[in-house]
């Protein structure tokens, strides 16, 4: 009866937090739709970007992202379509007088940073100020505060000038403590993905292909900041190789700051720039609360359309969401404005580093057809490398930025032998039958034998020669010469254009415009795919995925990046990829 009682009493105690979590839900959904009515601009008013967390290139469709639930912040982040949206029509509203750049960490890849940084630039055409201030300047924020009139530090602050760095985390000494054989079948020299499984330091063609990639970066940057700042770039380079700026004194010493303030400072010289009493408050607005003002009066009426299909995330088979590429879910897409009479050209965005080639090549195919009827042009972000280019060439026309990552034409497969782990570690043994040969090809509890490996290599060989062929093809070239530029090398944006792998430098704006002009549109409307699922839809498995999130942050701090890698790197051994492994962030 004991034991009764207990079991009535959780049930009822389990009932009724799920009806107050259920409420809440409820309560924070009906709040934020009733937040999403226009939000009023005051006059003499400045836009306020301050932007700590990754940039997605859509904004989630979650009416819960401003709420705050059992610890977790909602997710306030704003997608770049909408950032680049917002410094836009910023540049003509009459109540907008400045942009105040506030300290941001820039988590995303340089490419973003790229496309926002030169909106800013568009965006001084007007006339209007741009004012920047940080405690803490990390080299991507500093490279977009760079195109500000002027731009302030703490004077105990910490300003980061000291050249690029790529480090990679080796797992082979892990593994064979564990018992775990990597078994890499794989074409190209330079597909460096595996590396981390089977080396414990980078091969000769690992570290000469990043040290290339790594200094075209280099150079972008340092070119961007000299002449935003009017400053030699060999002036910048002897900076940072000599570790100059050491105090955000020598930062204003080296022309690289205009001056040190504290936070009361910089809002009397705002509050100045204004004509605002010292007695009164700056009247602001943030980025994410200007998505919703009535002041963009661009909205096209044309009937006439360009679609824009977004592909952002590692590739795979199946269904996809904002974070990845579904094969199934791209495809559906390009096929509905493919069939779609009203829409006159496609926008392909990619934000990809690769993943599954037979997913790659799902899209791939999907491409193709679109360019048959309609054009087709790729505009690439942060990266749009391995399967992020088999789905890239195709297109009629191939957009980057200088620093987009790109390239990394390569396929391979990796198939753990975990023999030693079950015998020796675990005291674990198999034994079974079989009807052919080959019927177990695969078993991970023994090694490949060389008959195995003659297949898997075969059905690699295969596979990157179709992915060349597919690029010789949409880029116009013999195979020989893809092959050659190929062999799984990354290449810059910057460097991708010299050696014809895309066909000019710009931004998701400049591939929109191309699309019009090659379908002879002078009025259309964009329009974006694929469609986004609403908050009820996914929020069962964001809430979980947000909590997972939120603890091995929590645990693990700064090492939460090198999970994430182990984790990319380890979930590699499936089926064959064409996938670069890892991403260039400049903090």
């Amino acid at each position: 009866m004991k034991q009764f009682f207990k079991f009535v009493l959780a049930t009822f105690v389990g009932i009724i937090l799920s009806t107050i979590v259920l409420v809440l839900v409820i309560a924070g959904i009906i709040a934020a739709a009733g937040s999403d009515s226009n939000v009023q601009v005051d006059a003499n008013s400045v836009l306020h970007i301050n932007i700590k967390y990754p940039i997605p290139e859509r904004t989630a469709n979650n009416p819960l992202a401003n709420l705050s639930f059992l610890g977790l912040d909602g997710d306030k982040s704003i997608g770049l379509k909408d950032i680049l949206a917002n410094i836009k029509k910023a540049k003509t509203d009459d109540n907008i007088k400045g942009i105040f750049l506030d300290e941001s960490y820039m988590l995303s890849g340089q490419g973003t940073t790229e496309e926002i940084r030169n909106a800013l630039i568009d965006f001084k055409k007007s006339g209007k100020f741009i004012v920047a201030y940080a405690e803490v300047y990390t080299k991507g924020f500093y490279y977009l505060a760079s195109v500000a009139d002027k731009v302030y530090i703490n004077p105990k602050g910490i300003f980061e000038f000291d050249g690029f760095s790529s480090q990679i985390t080796f797992l082979k000494g892990a593994l064979d403590k564990l018992g775990i054989e990597a078994q890499v079948i794989k074409v190209g020299t330079f597909k460096s993905a595996v590396e981390p499984l089977v080396l414990t330091k980078m091969s000769d063609a690992n570290r000469l292909q990043v040290t290339s990639y790594l200094g075209s970066l280099y150079d972008h940057f340092l070119t961007g900041i000299g002449k935003s700042r009017g400053i030699n770039k060999d002036s910048l380079f002897n900076y940072a190789n000599q570790m100059r700026i050491k105090q955000p004194e020598d930062a204003l010493k080296y022309k690289l700051v205009d001056g040190l303030k504290y936070k009361d400072e910089l809002i009397a010289e705002l509050k100045s720039r204004l004509n605002v009493k010292a007695k009164d408050d700056i009247k602001s607005v943030e980025l994410s609360e200007y998505t919703k003002s009535g002041a963009d009066d661009t909205k096209e009426v044309s009937t006439n359309r360009i679609a824009v299909v977004y592909a952002s995330g590692d590739i795979a088979s199946g269904d996809g969401d904002d974070n990845s590429i579904g094969s199934e879910t791209t495809s559906k897409a390009l096929r509905k404005v493919r069939l779609d009479n009203k829409i006159k050209a496609v926008v392909l965005r990619v934000n990809s580093p690769g993943g599954s080639s037979l997913a790659s090549d799902v899209i791939w195919r999907e491409v193709m057809l679109t360019k048959k009827v309609k054009p087709i042009i790729v505009s690439m972000g942060d990266v749009a490398a391995s399967g992020g280019y088999y789905i890239s060439c195709a297109a009629d026309s191939i957009f980057a930025e200088p620093n987009t990552i790109t390239g990394s034409i390569g396929i391979f497969a990796i198939l753990p032998n975990m023999q030693k782990l079950f015998n020796d570690k675990l005291g674990v043994t198999f034994d079974g039958v079989k009807t052919g040969q080959f019927a177990d090809l695969g078993n991970t509890s023994r090694p490949l034998t060389p008959a195995e490996k003659a297949i898997l290599q075969n059905q690699i060989n295969r596979g990157y020669d179709d992915f060349t062929k597919a690029v010789a093809t949409g880029r116009h070239k013999t195979q020989a010469y893809i092959n050659s530029i190929g062999q799984g090398r990354v290449w810059t944006g910057a460097q991708a254009l010299k050696i014809g792998l895309v066909d000019r430098l710009g931004n998701i704006n400049d591939a929109v415009k191309s699309a019009a002009k090659k379908a002879n549109l002078k009025d259309y409307r964009l329009v974006a795919y694929p469609e986004q699922k609403s908050v009820l839809d996914k929020l069962g498995q964001s809430f979980s995925v947000q909590m997972k999130t939120h603890i091995l942050k929590s645990e693990l701090g700064e090492n939460y990046g090198v999970y994430e890698q182990i984790k990319n790197v380890t979930s590699m051994m499936r089926t064959p990829l064409t996938r670069m492994e890892y991403d260039v962030v400049v903090k």
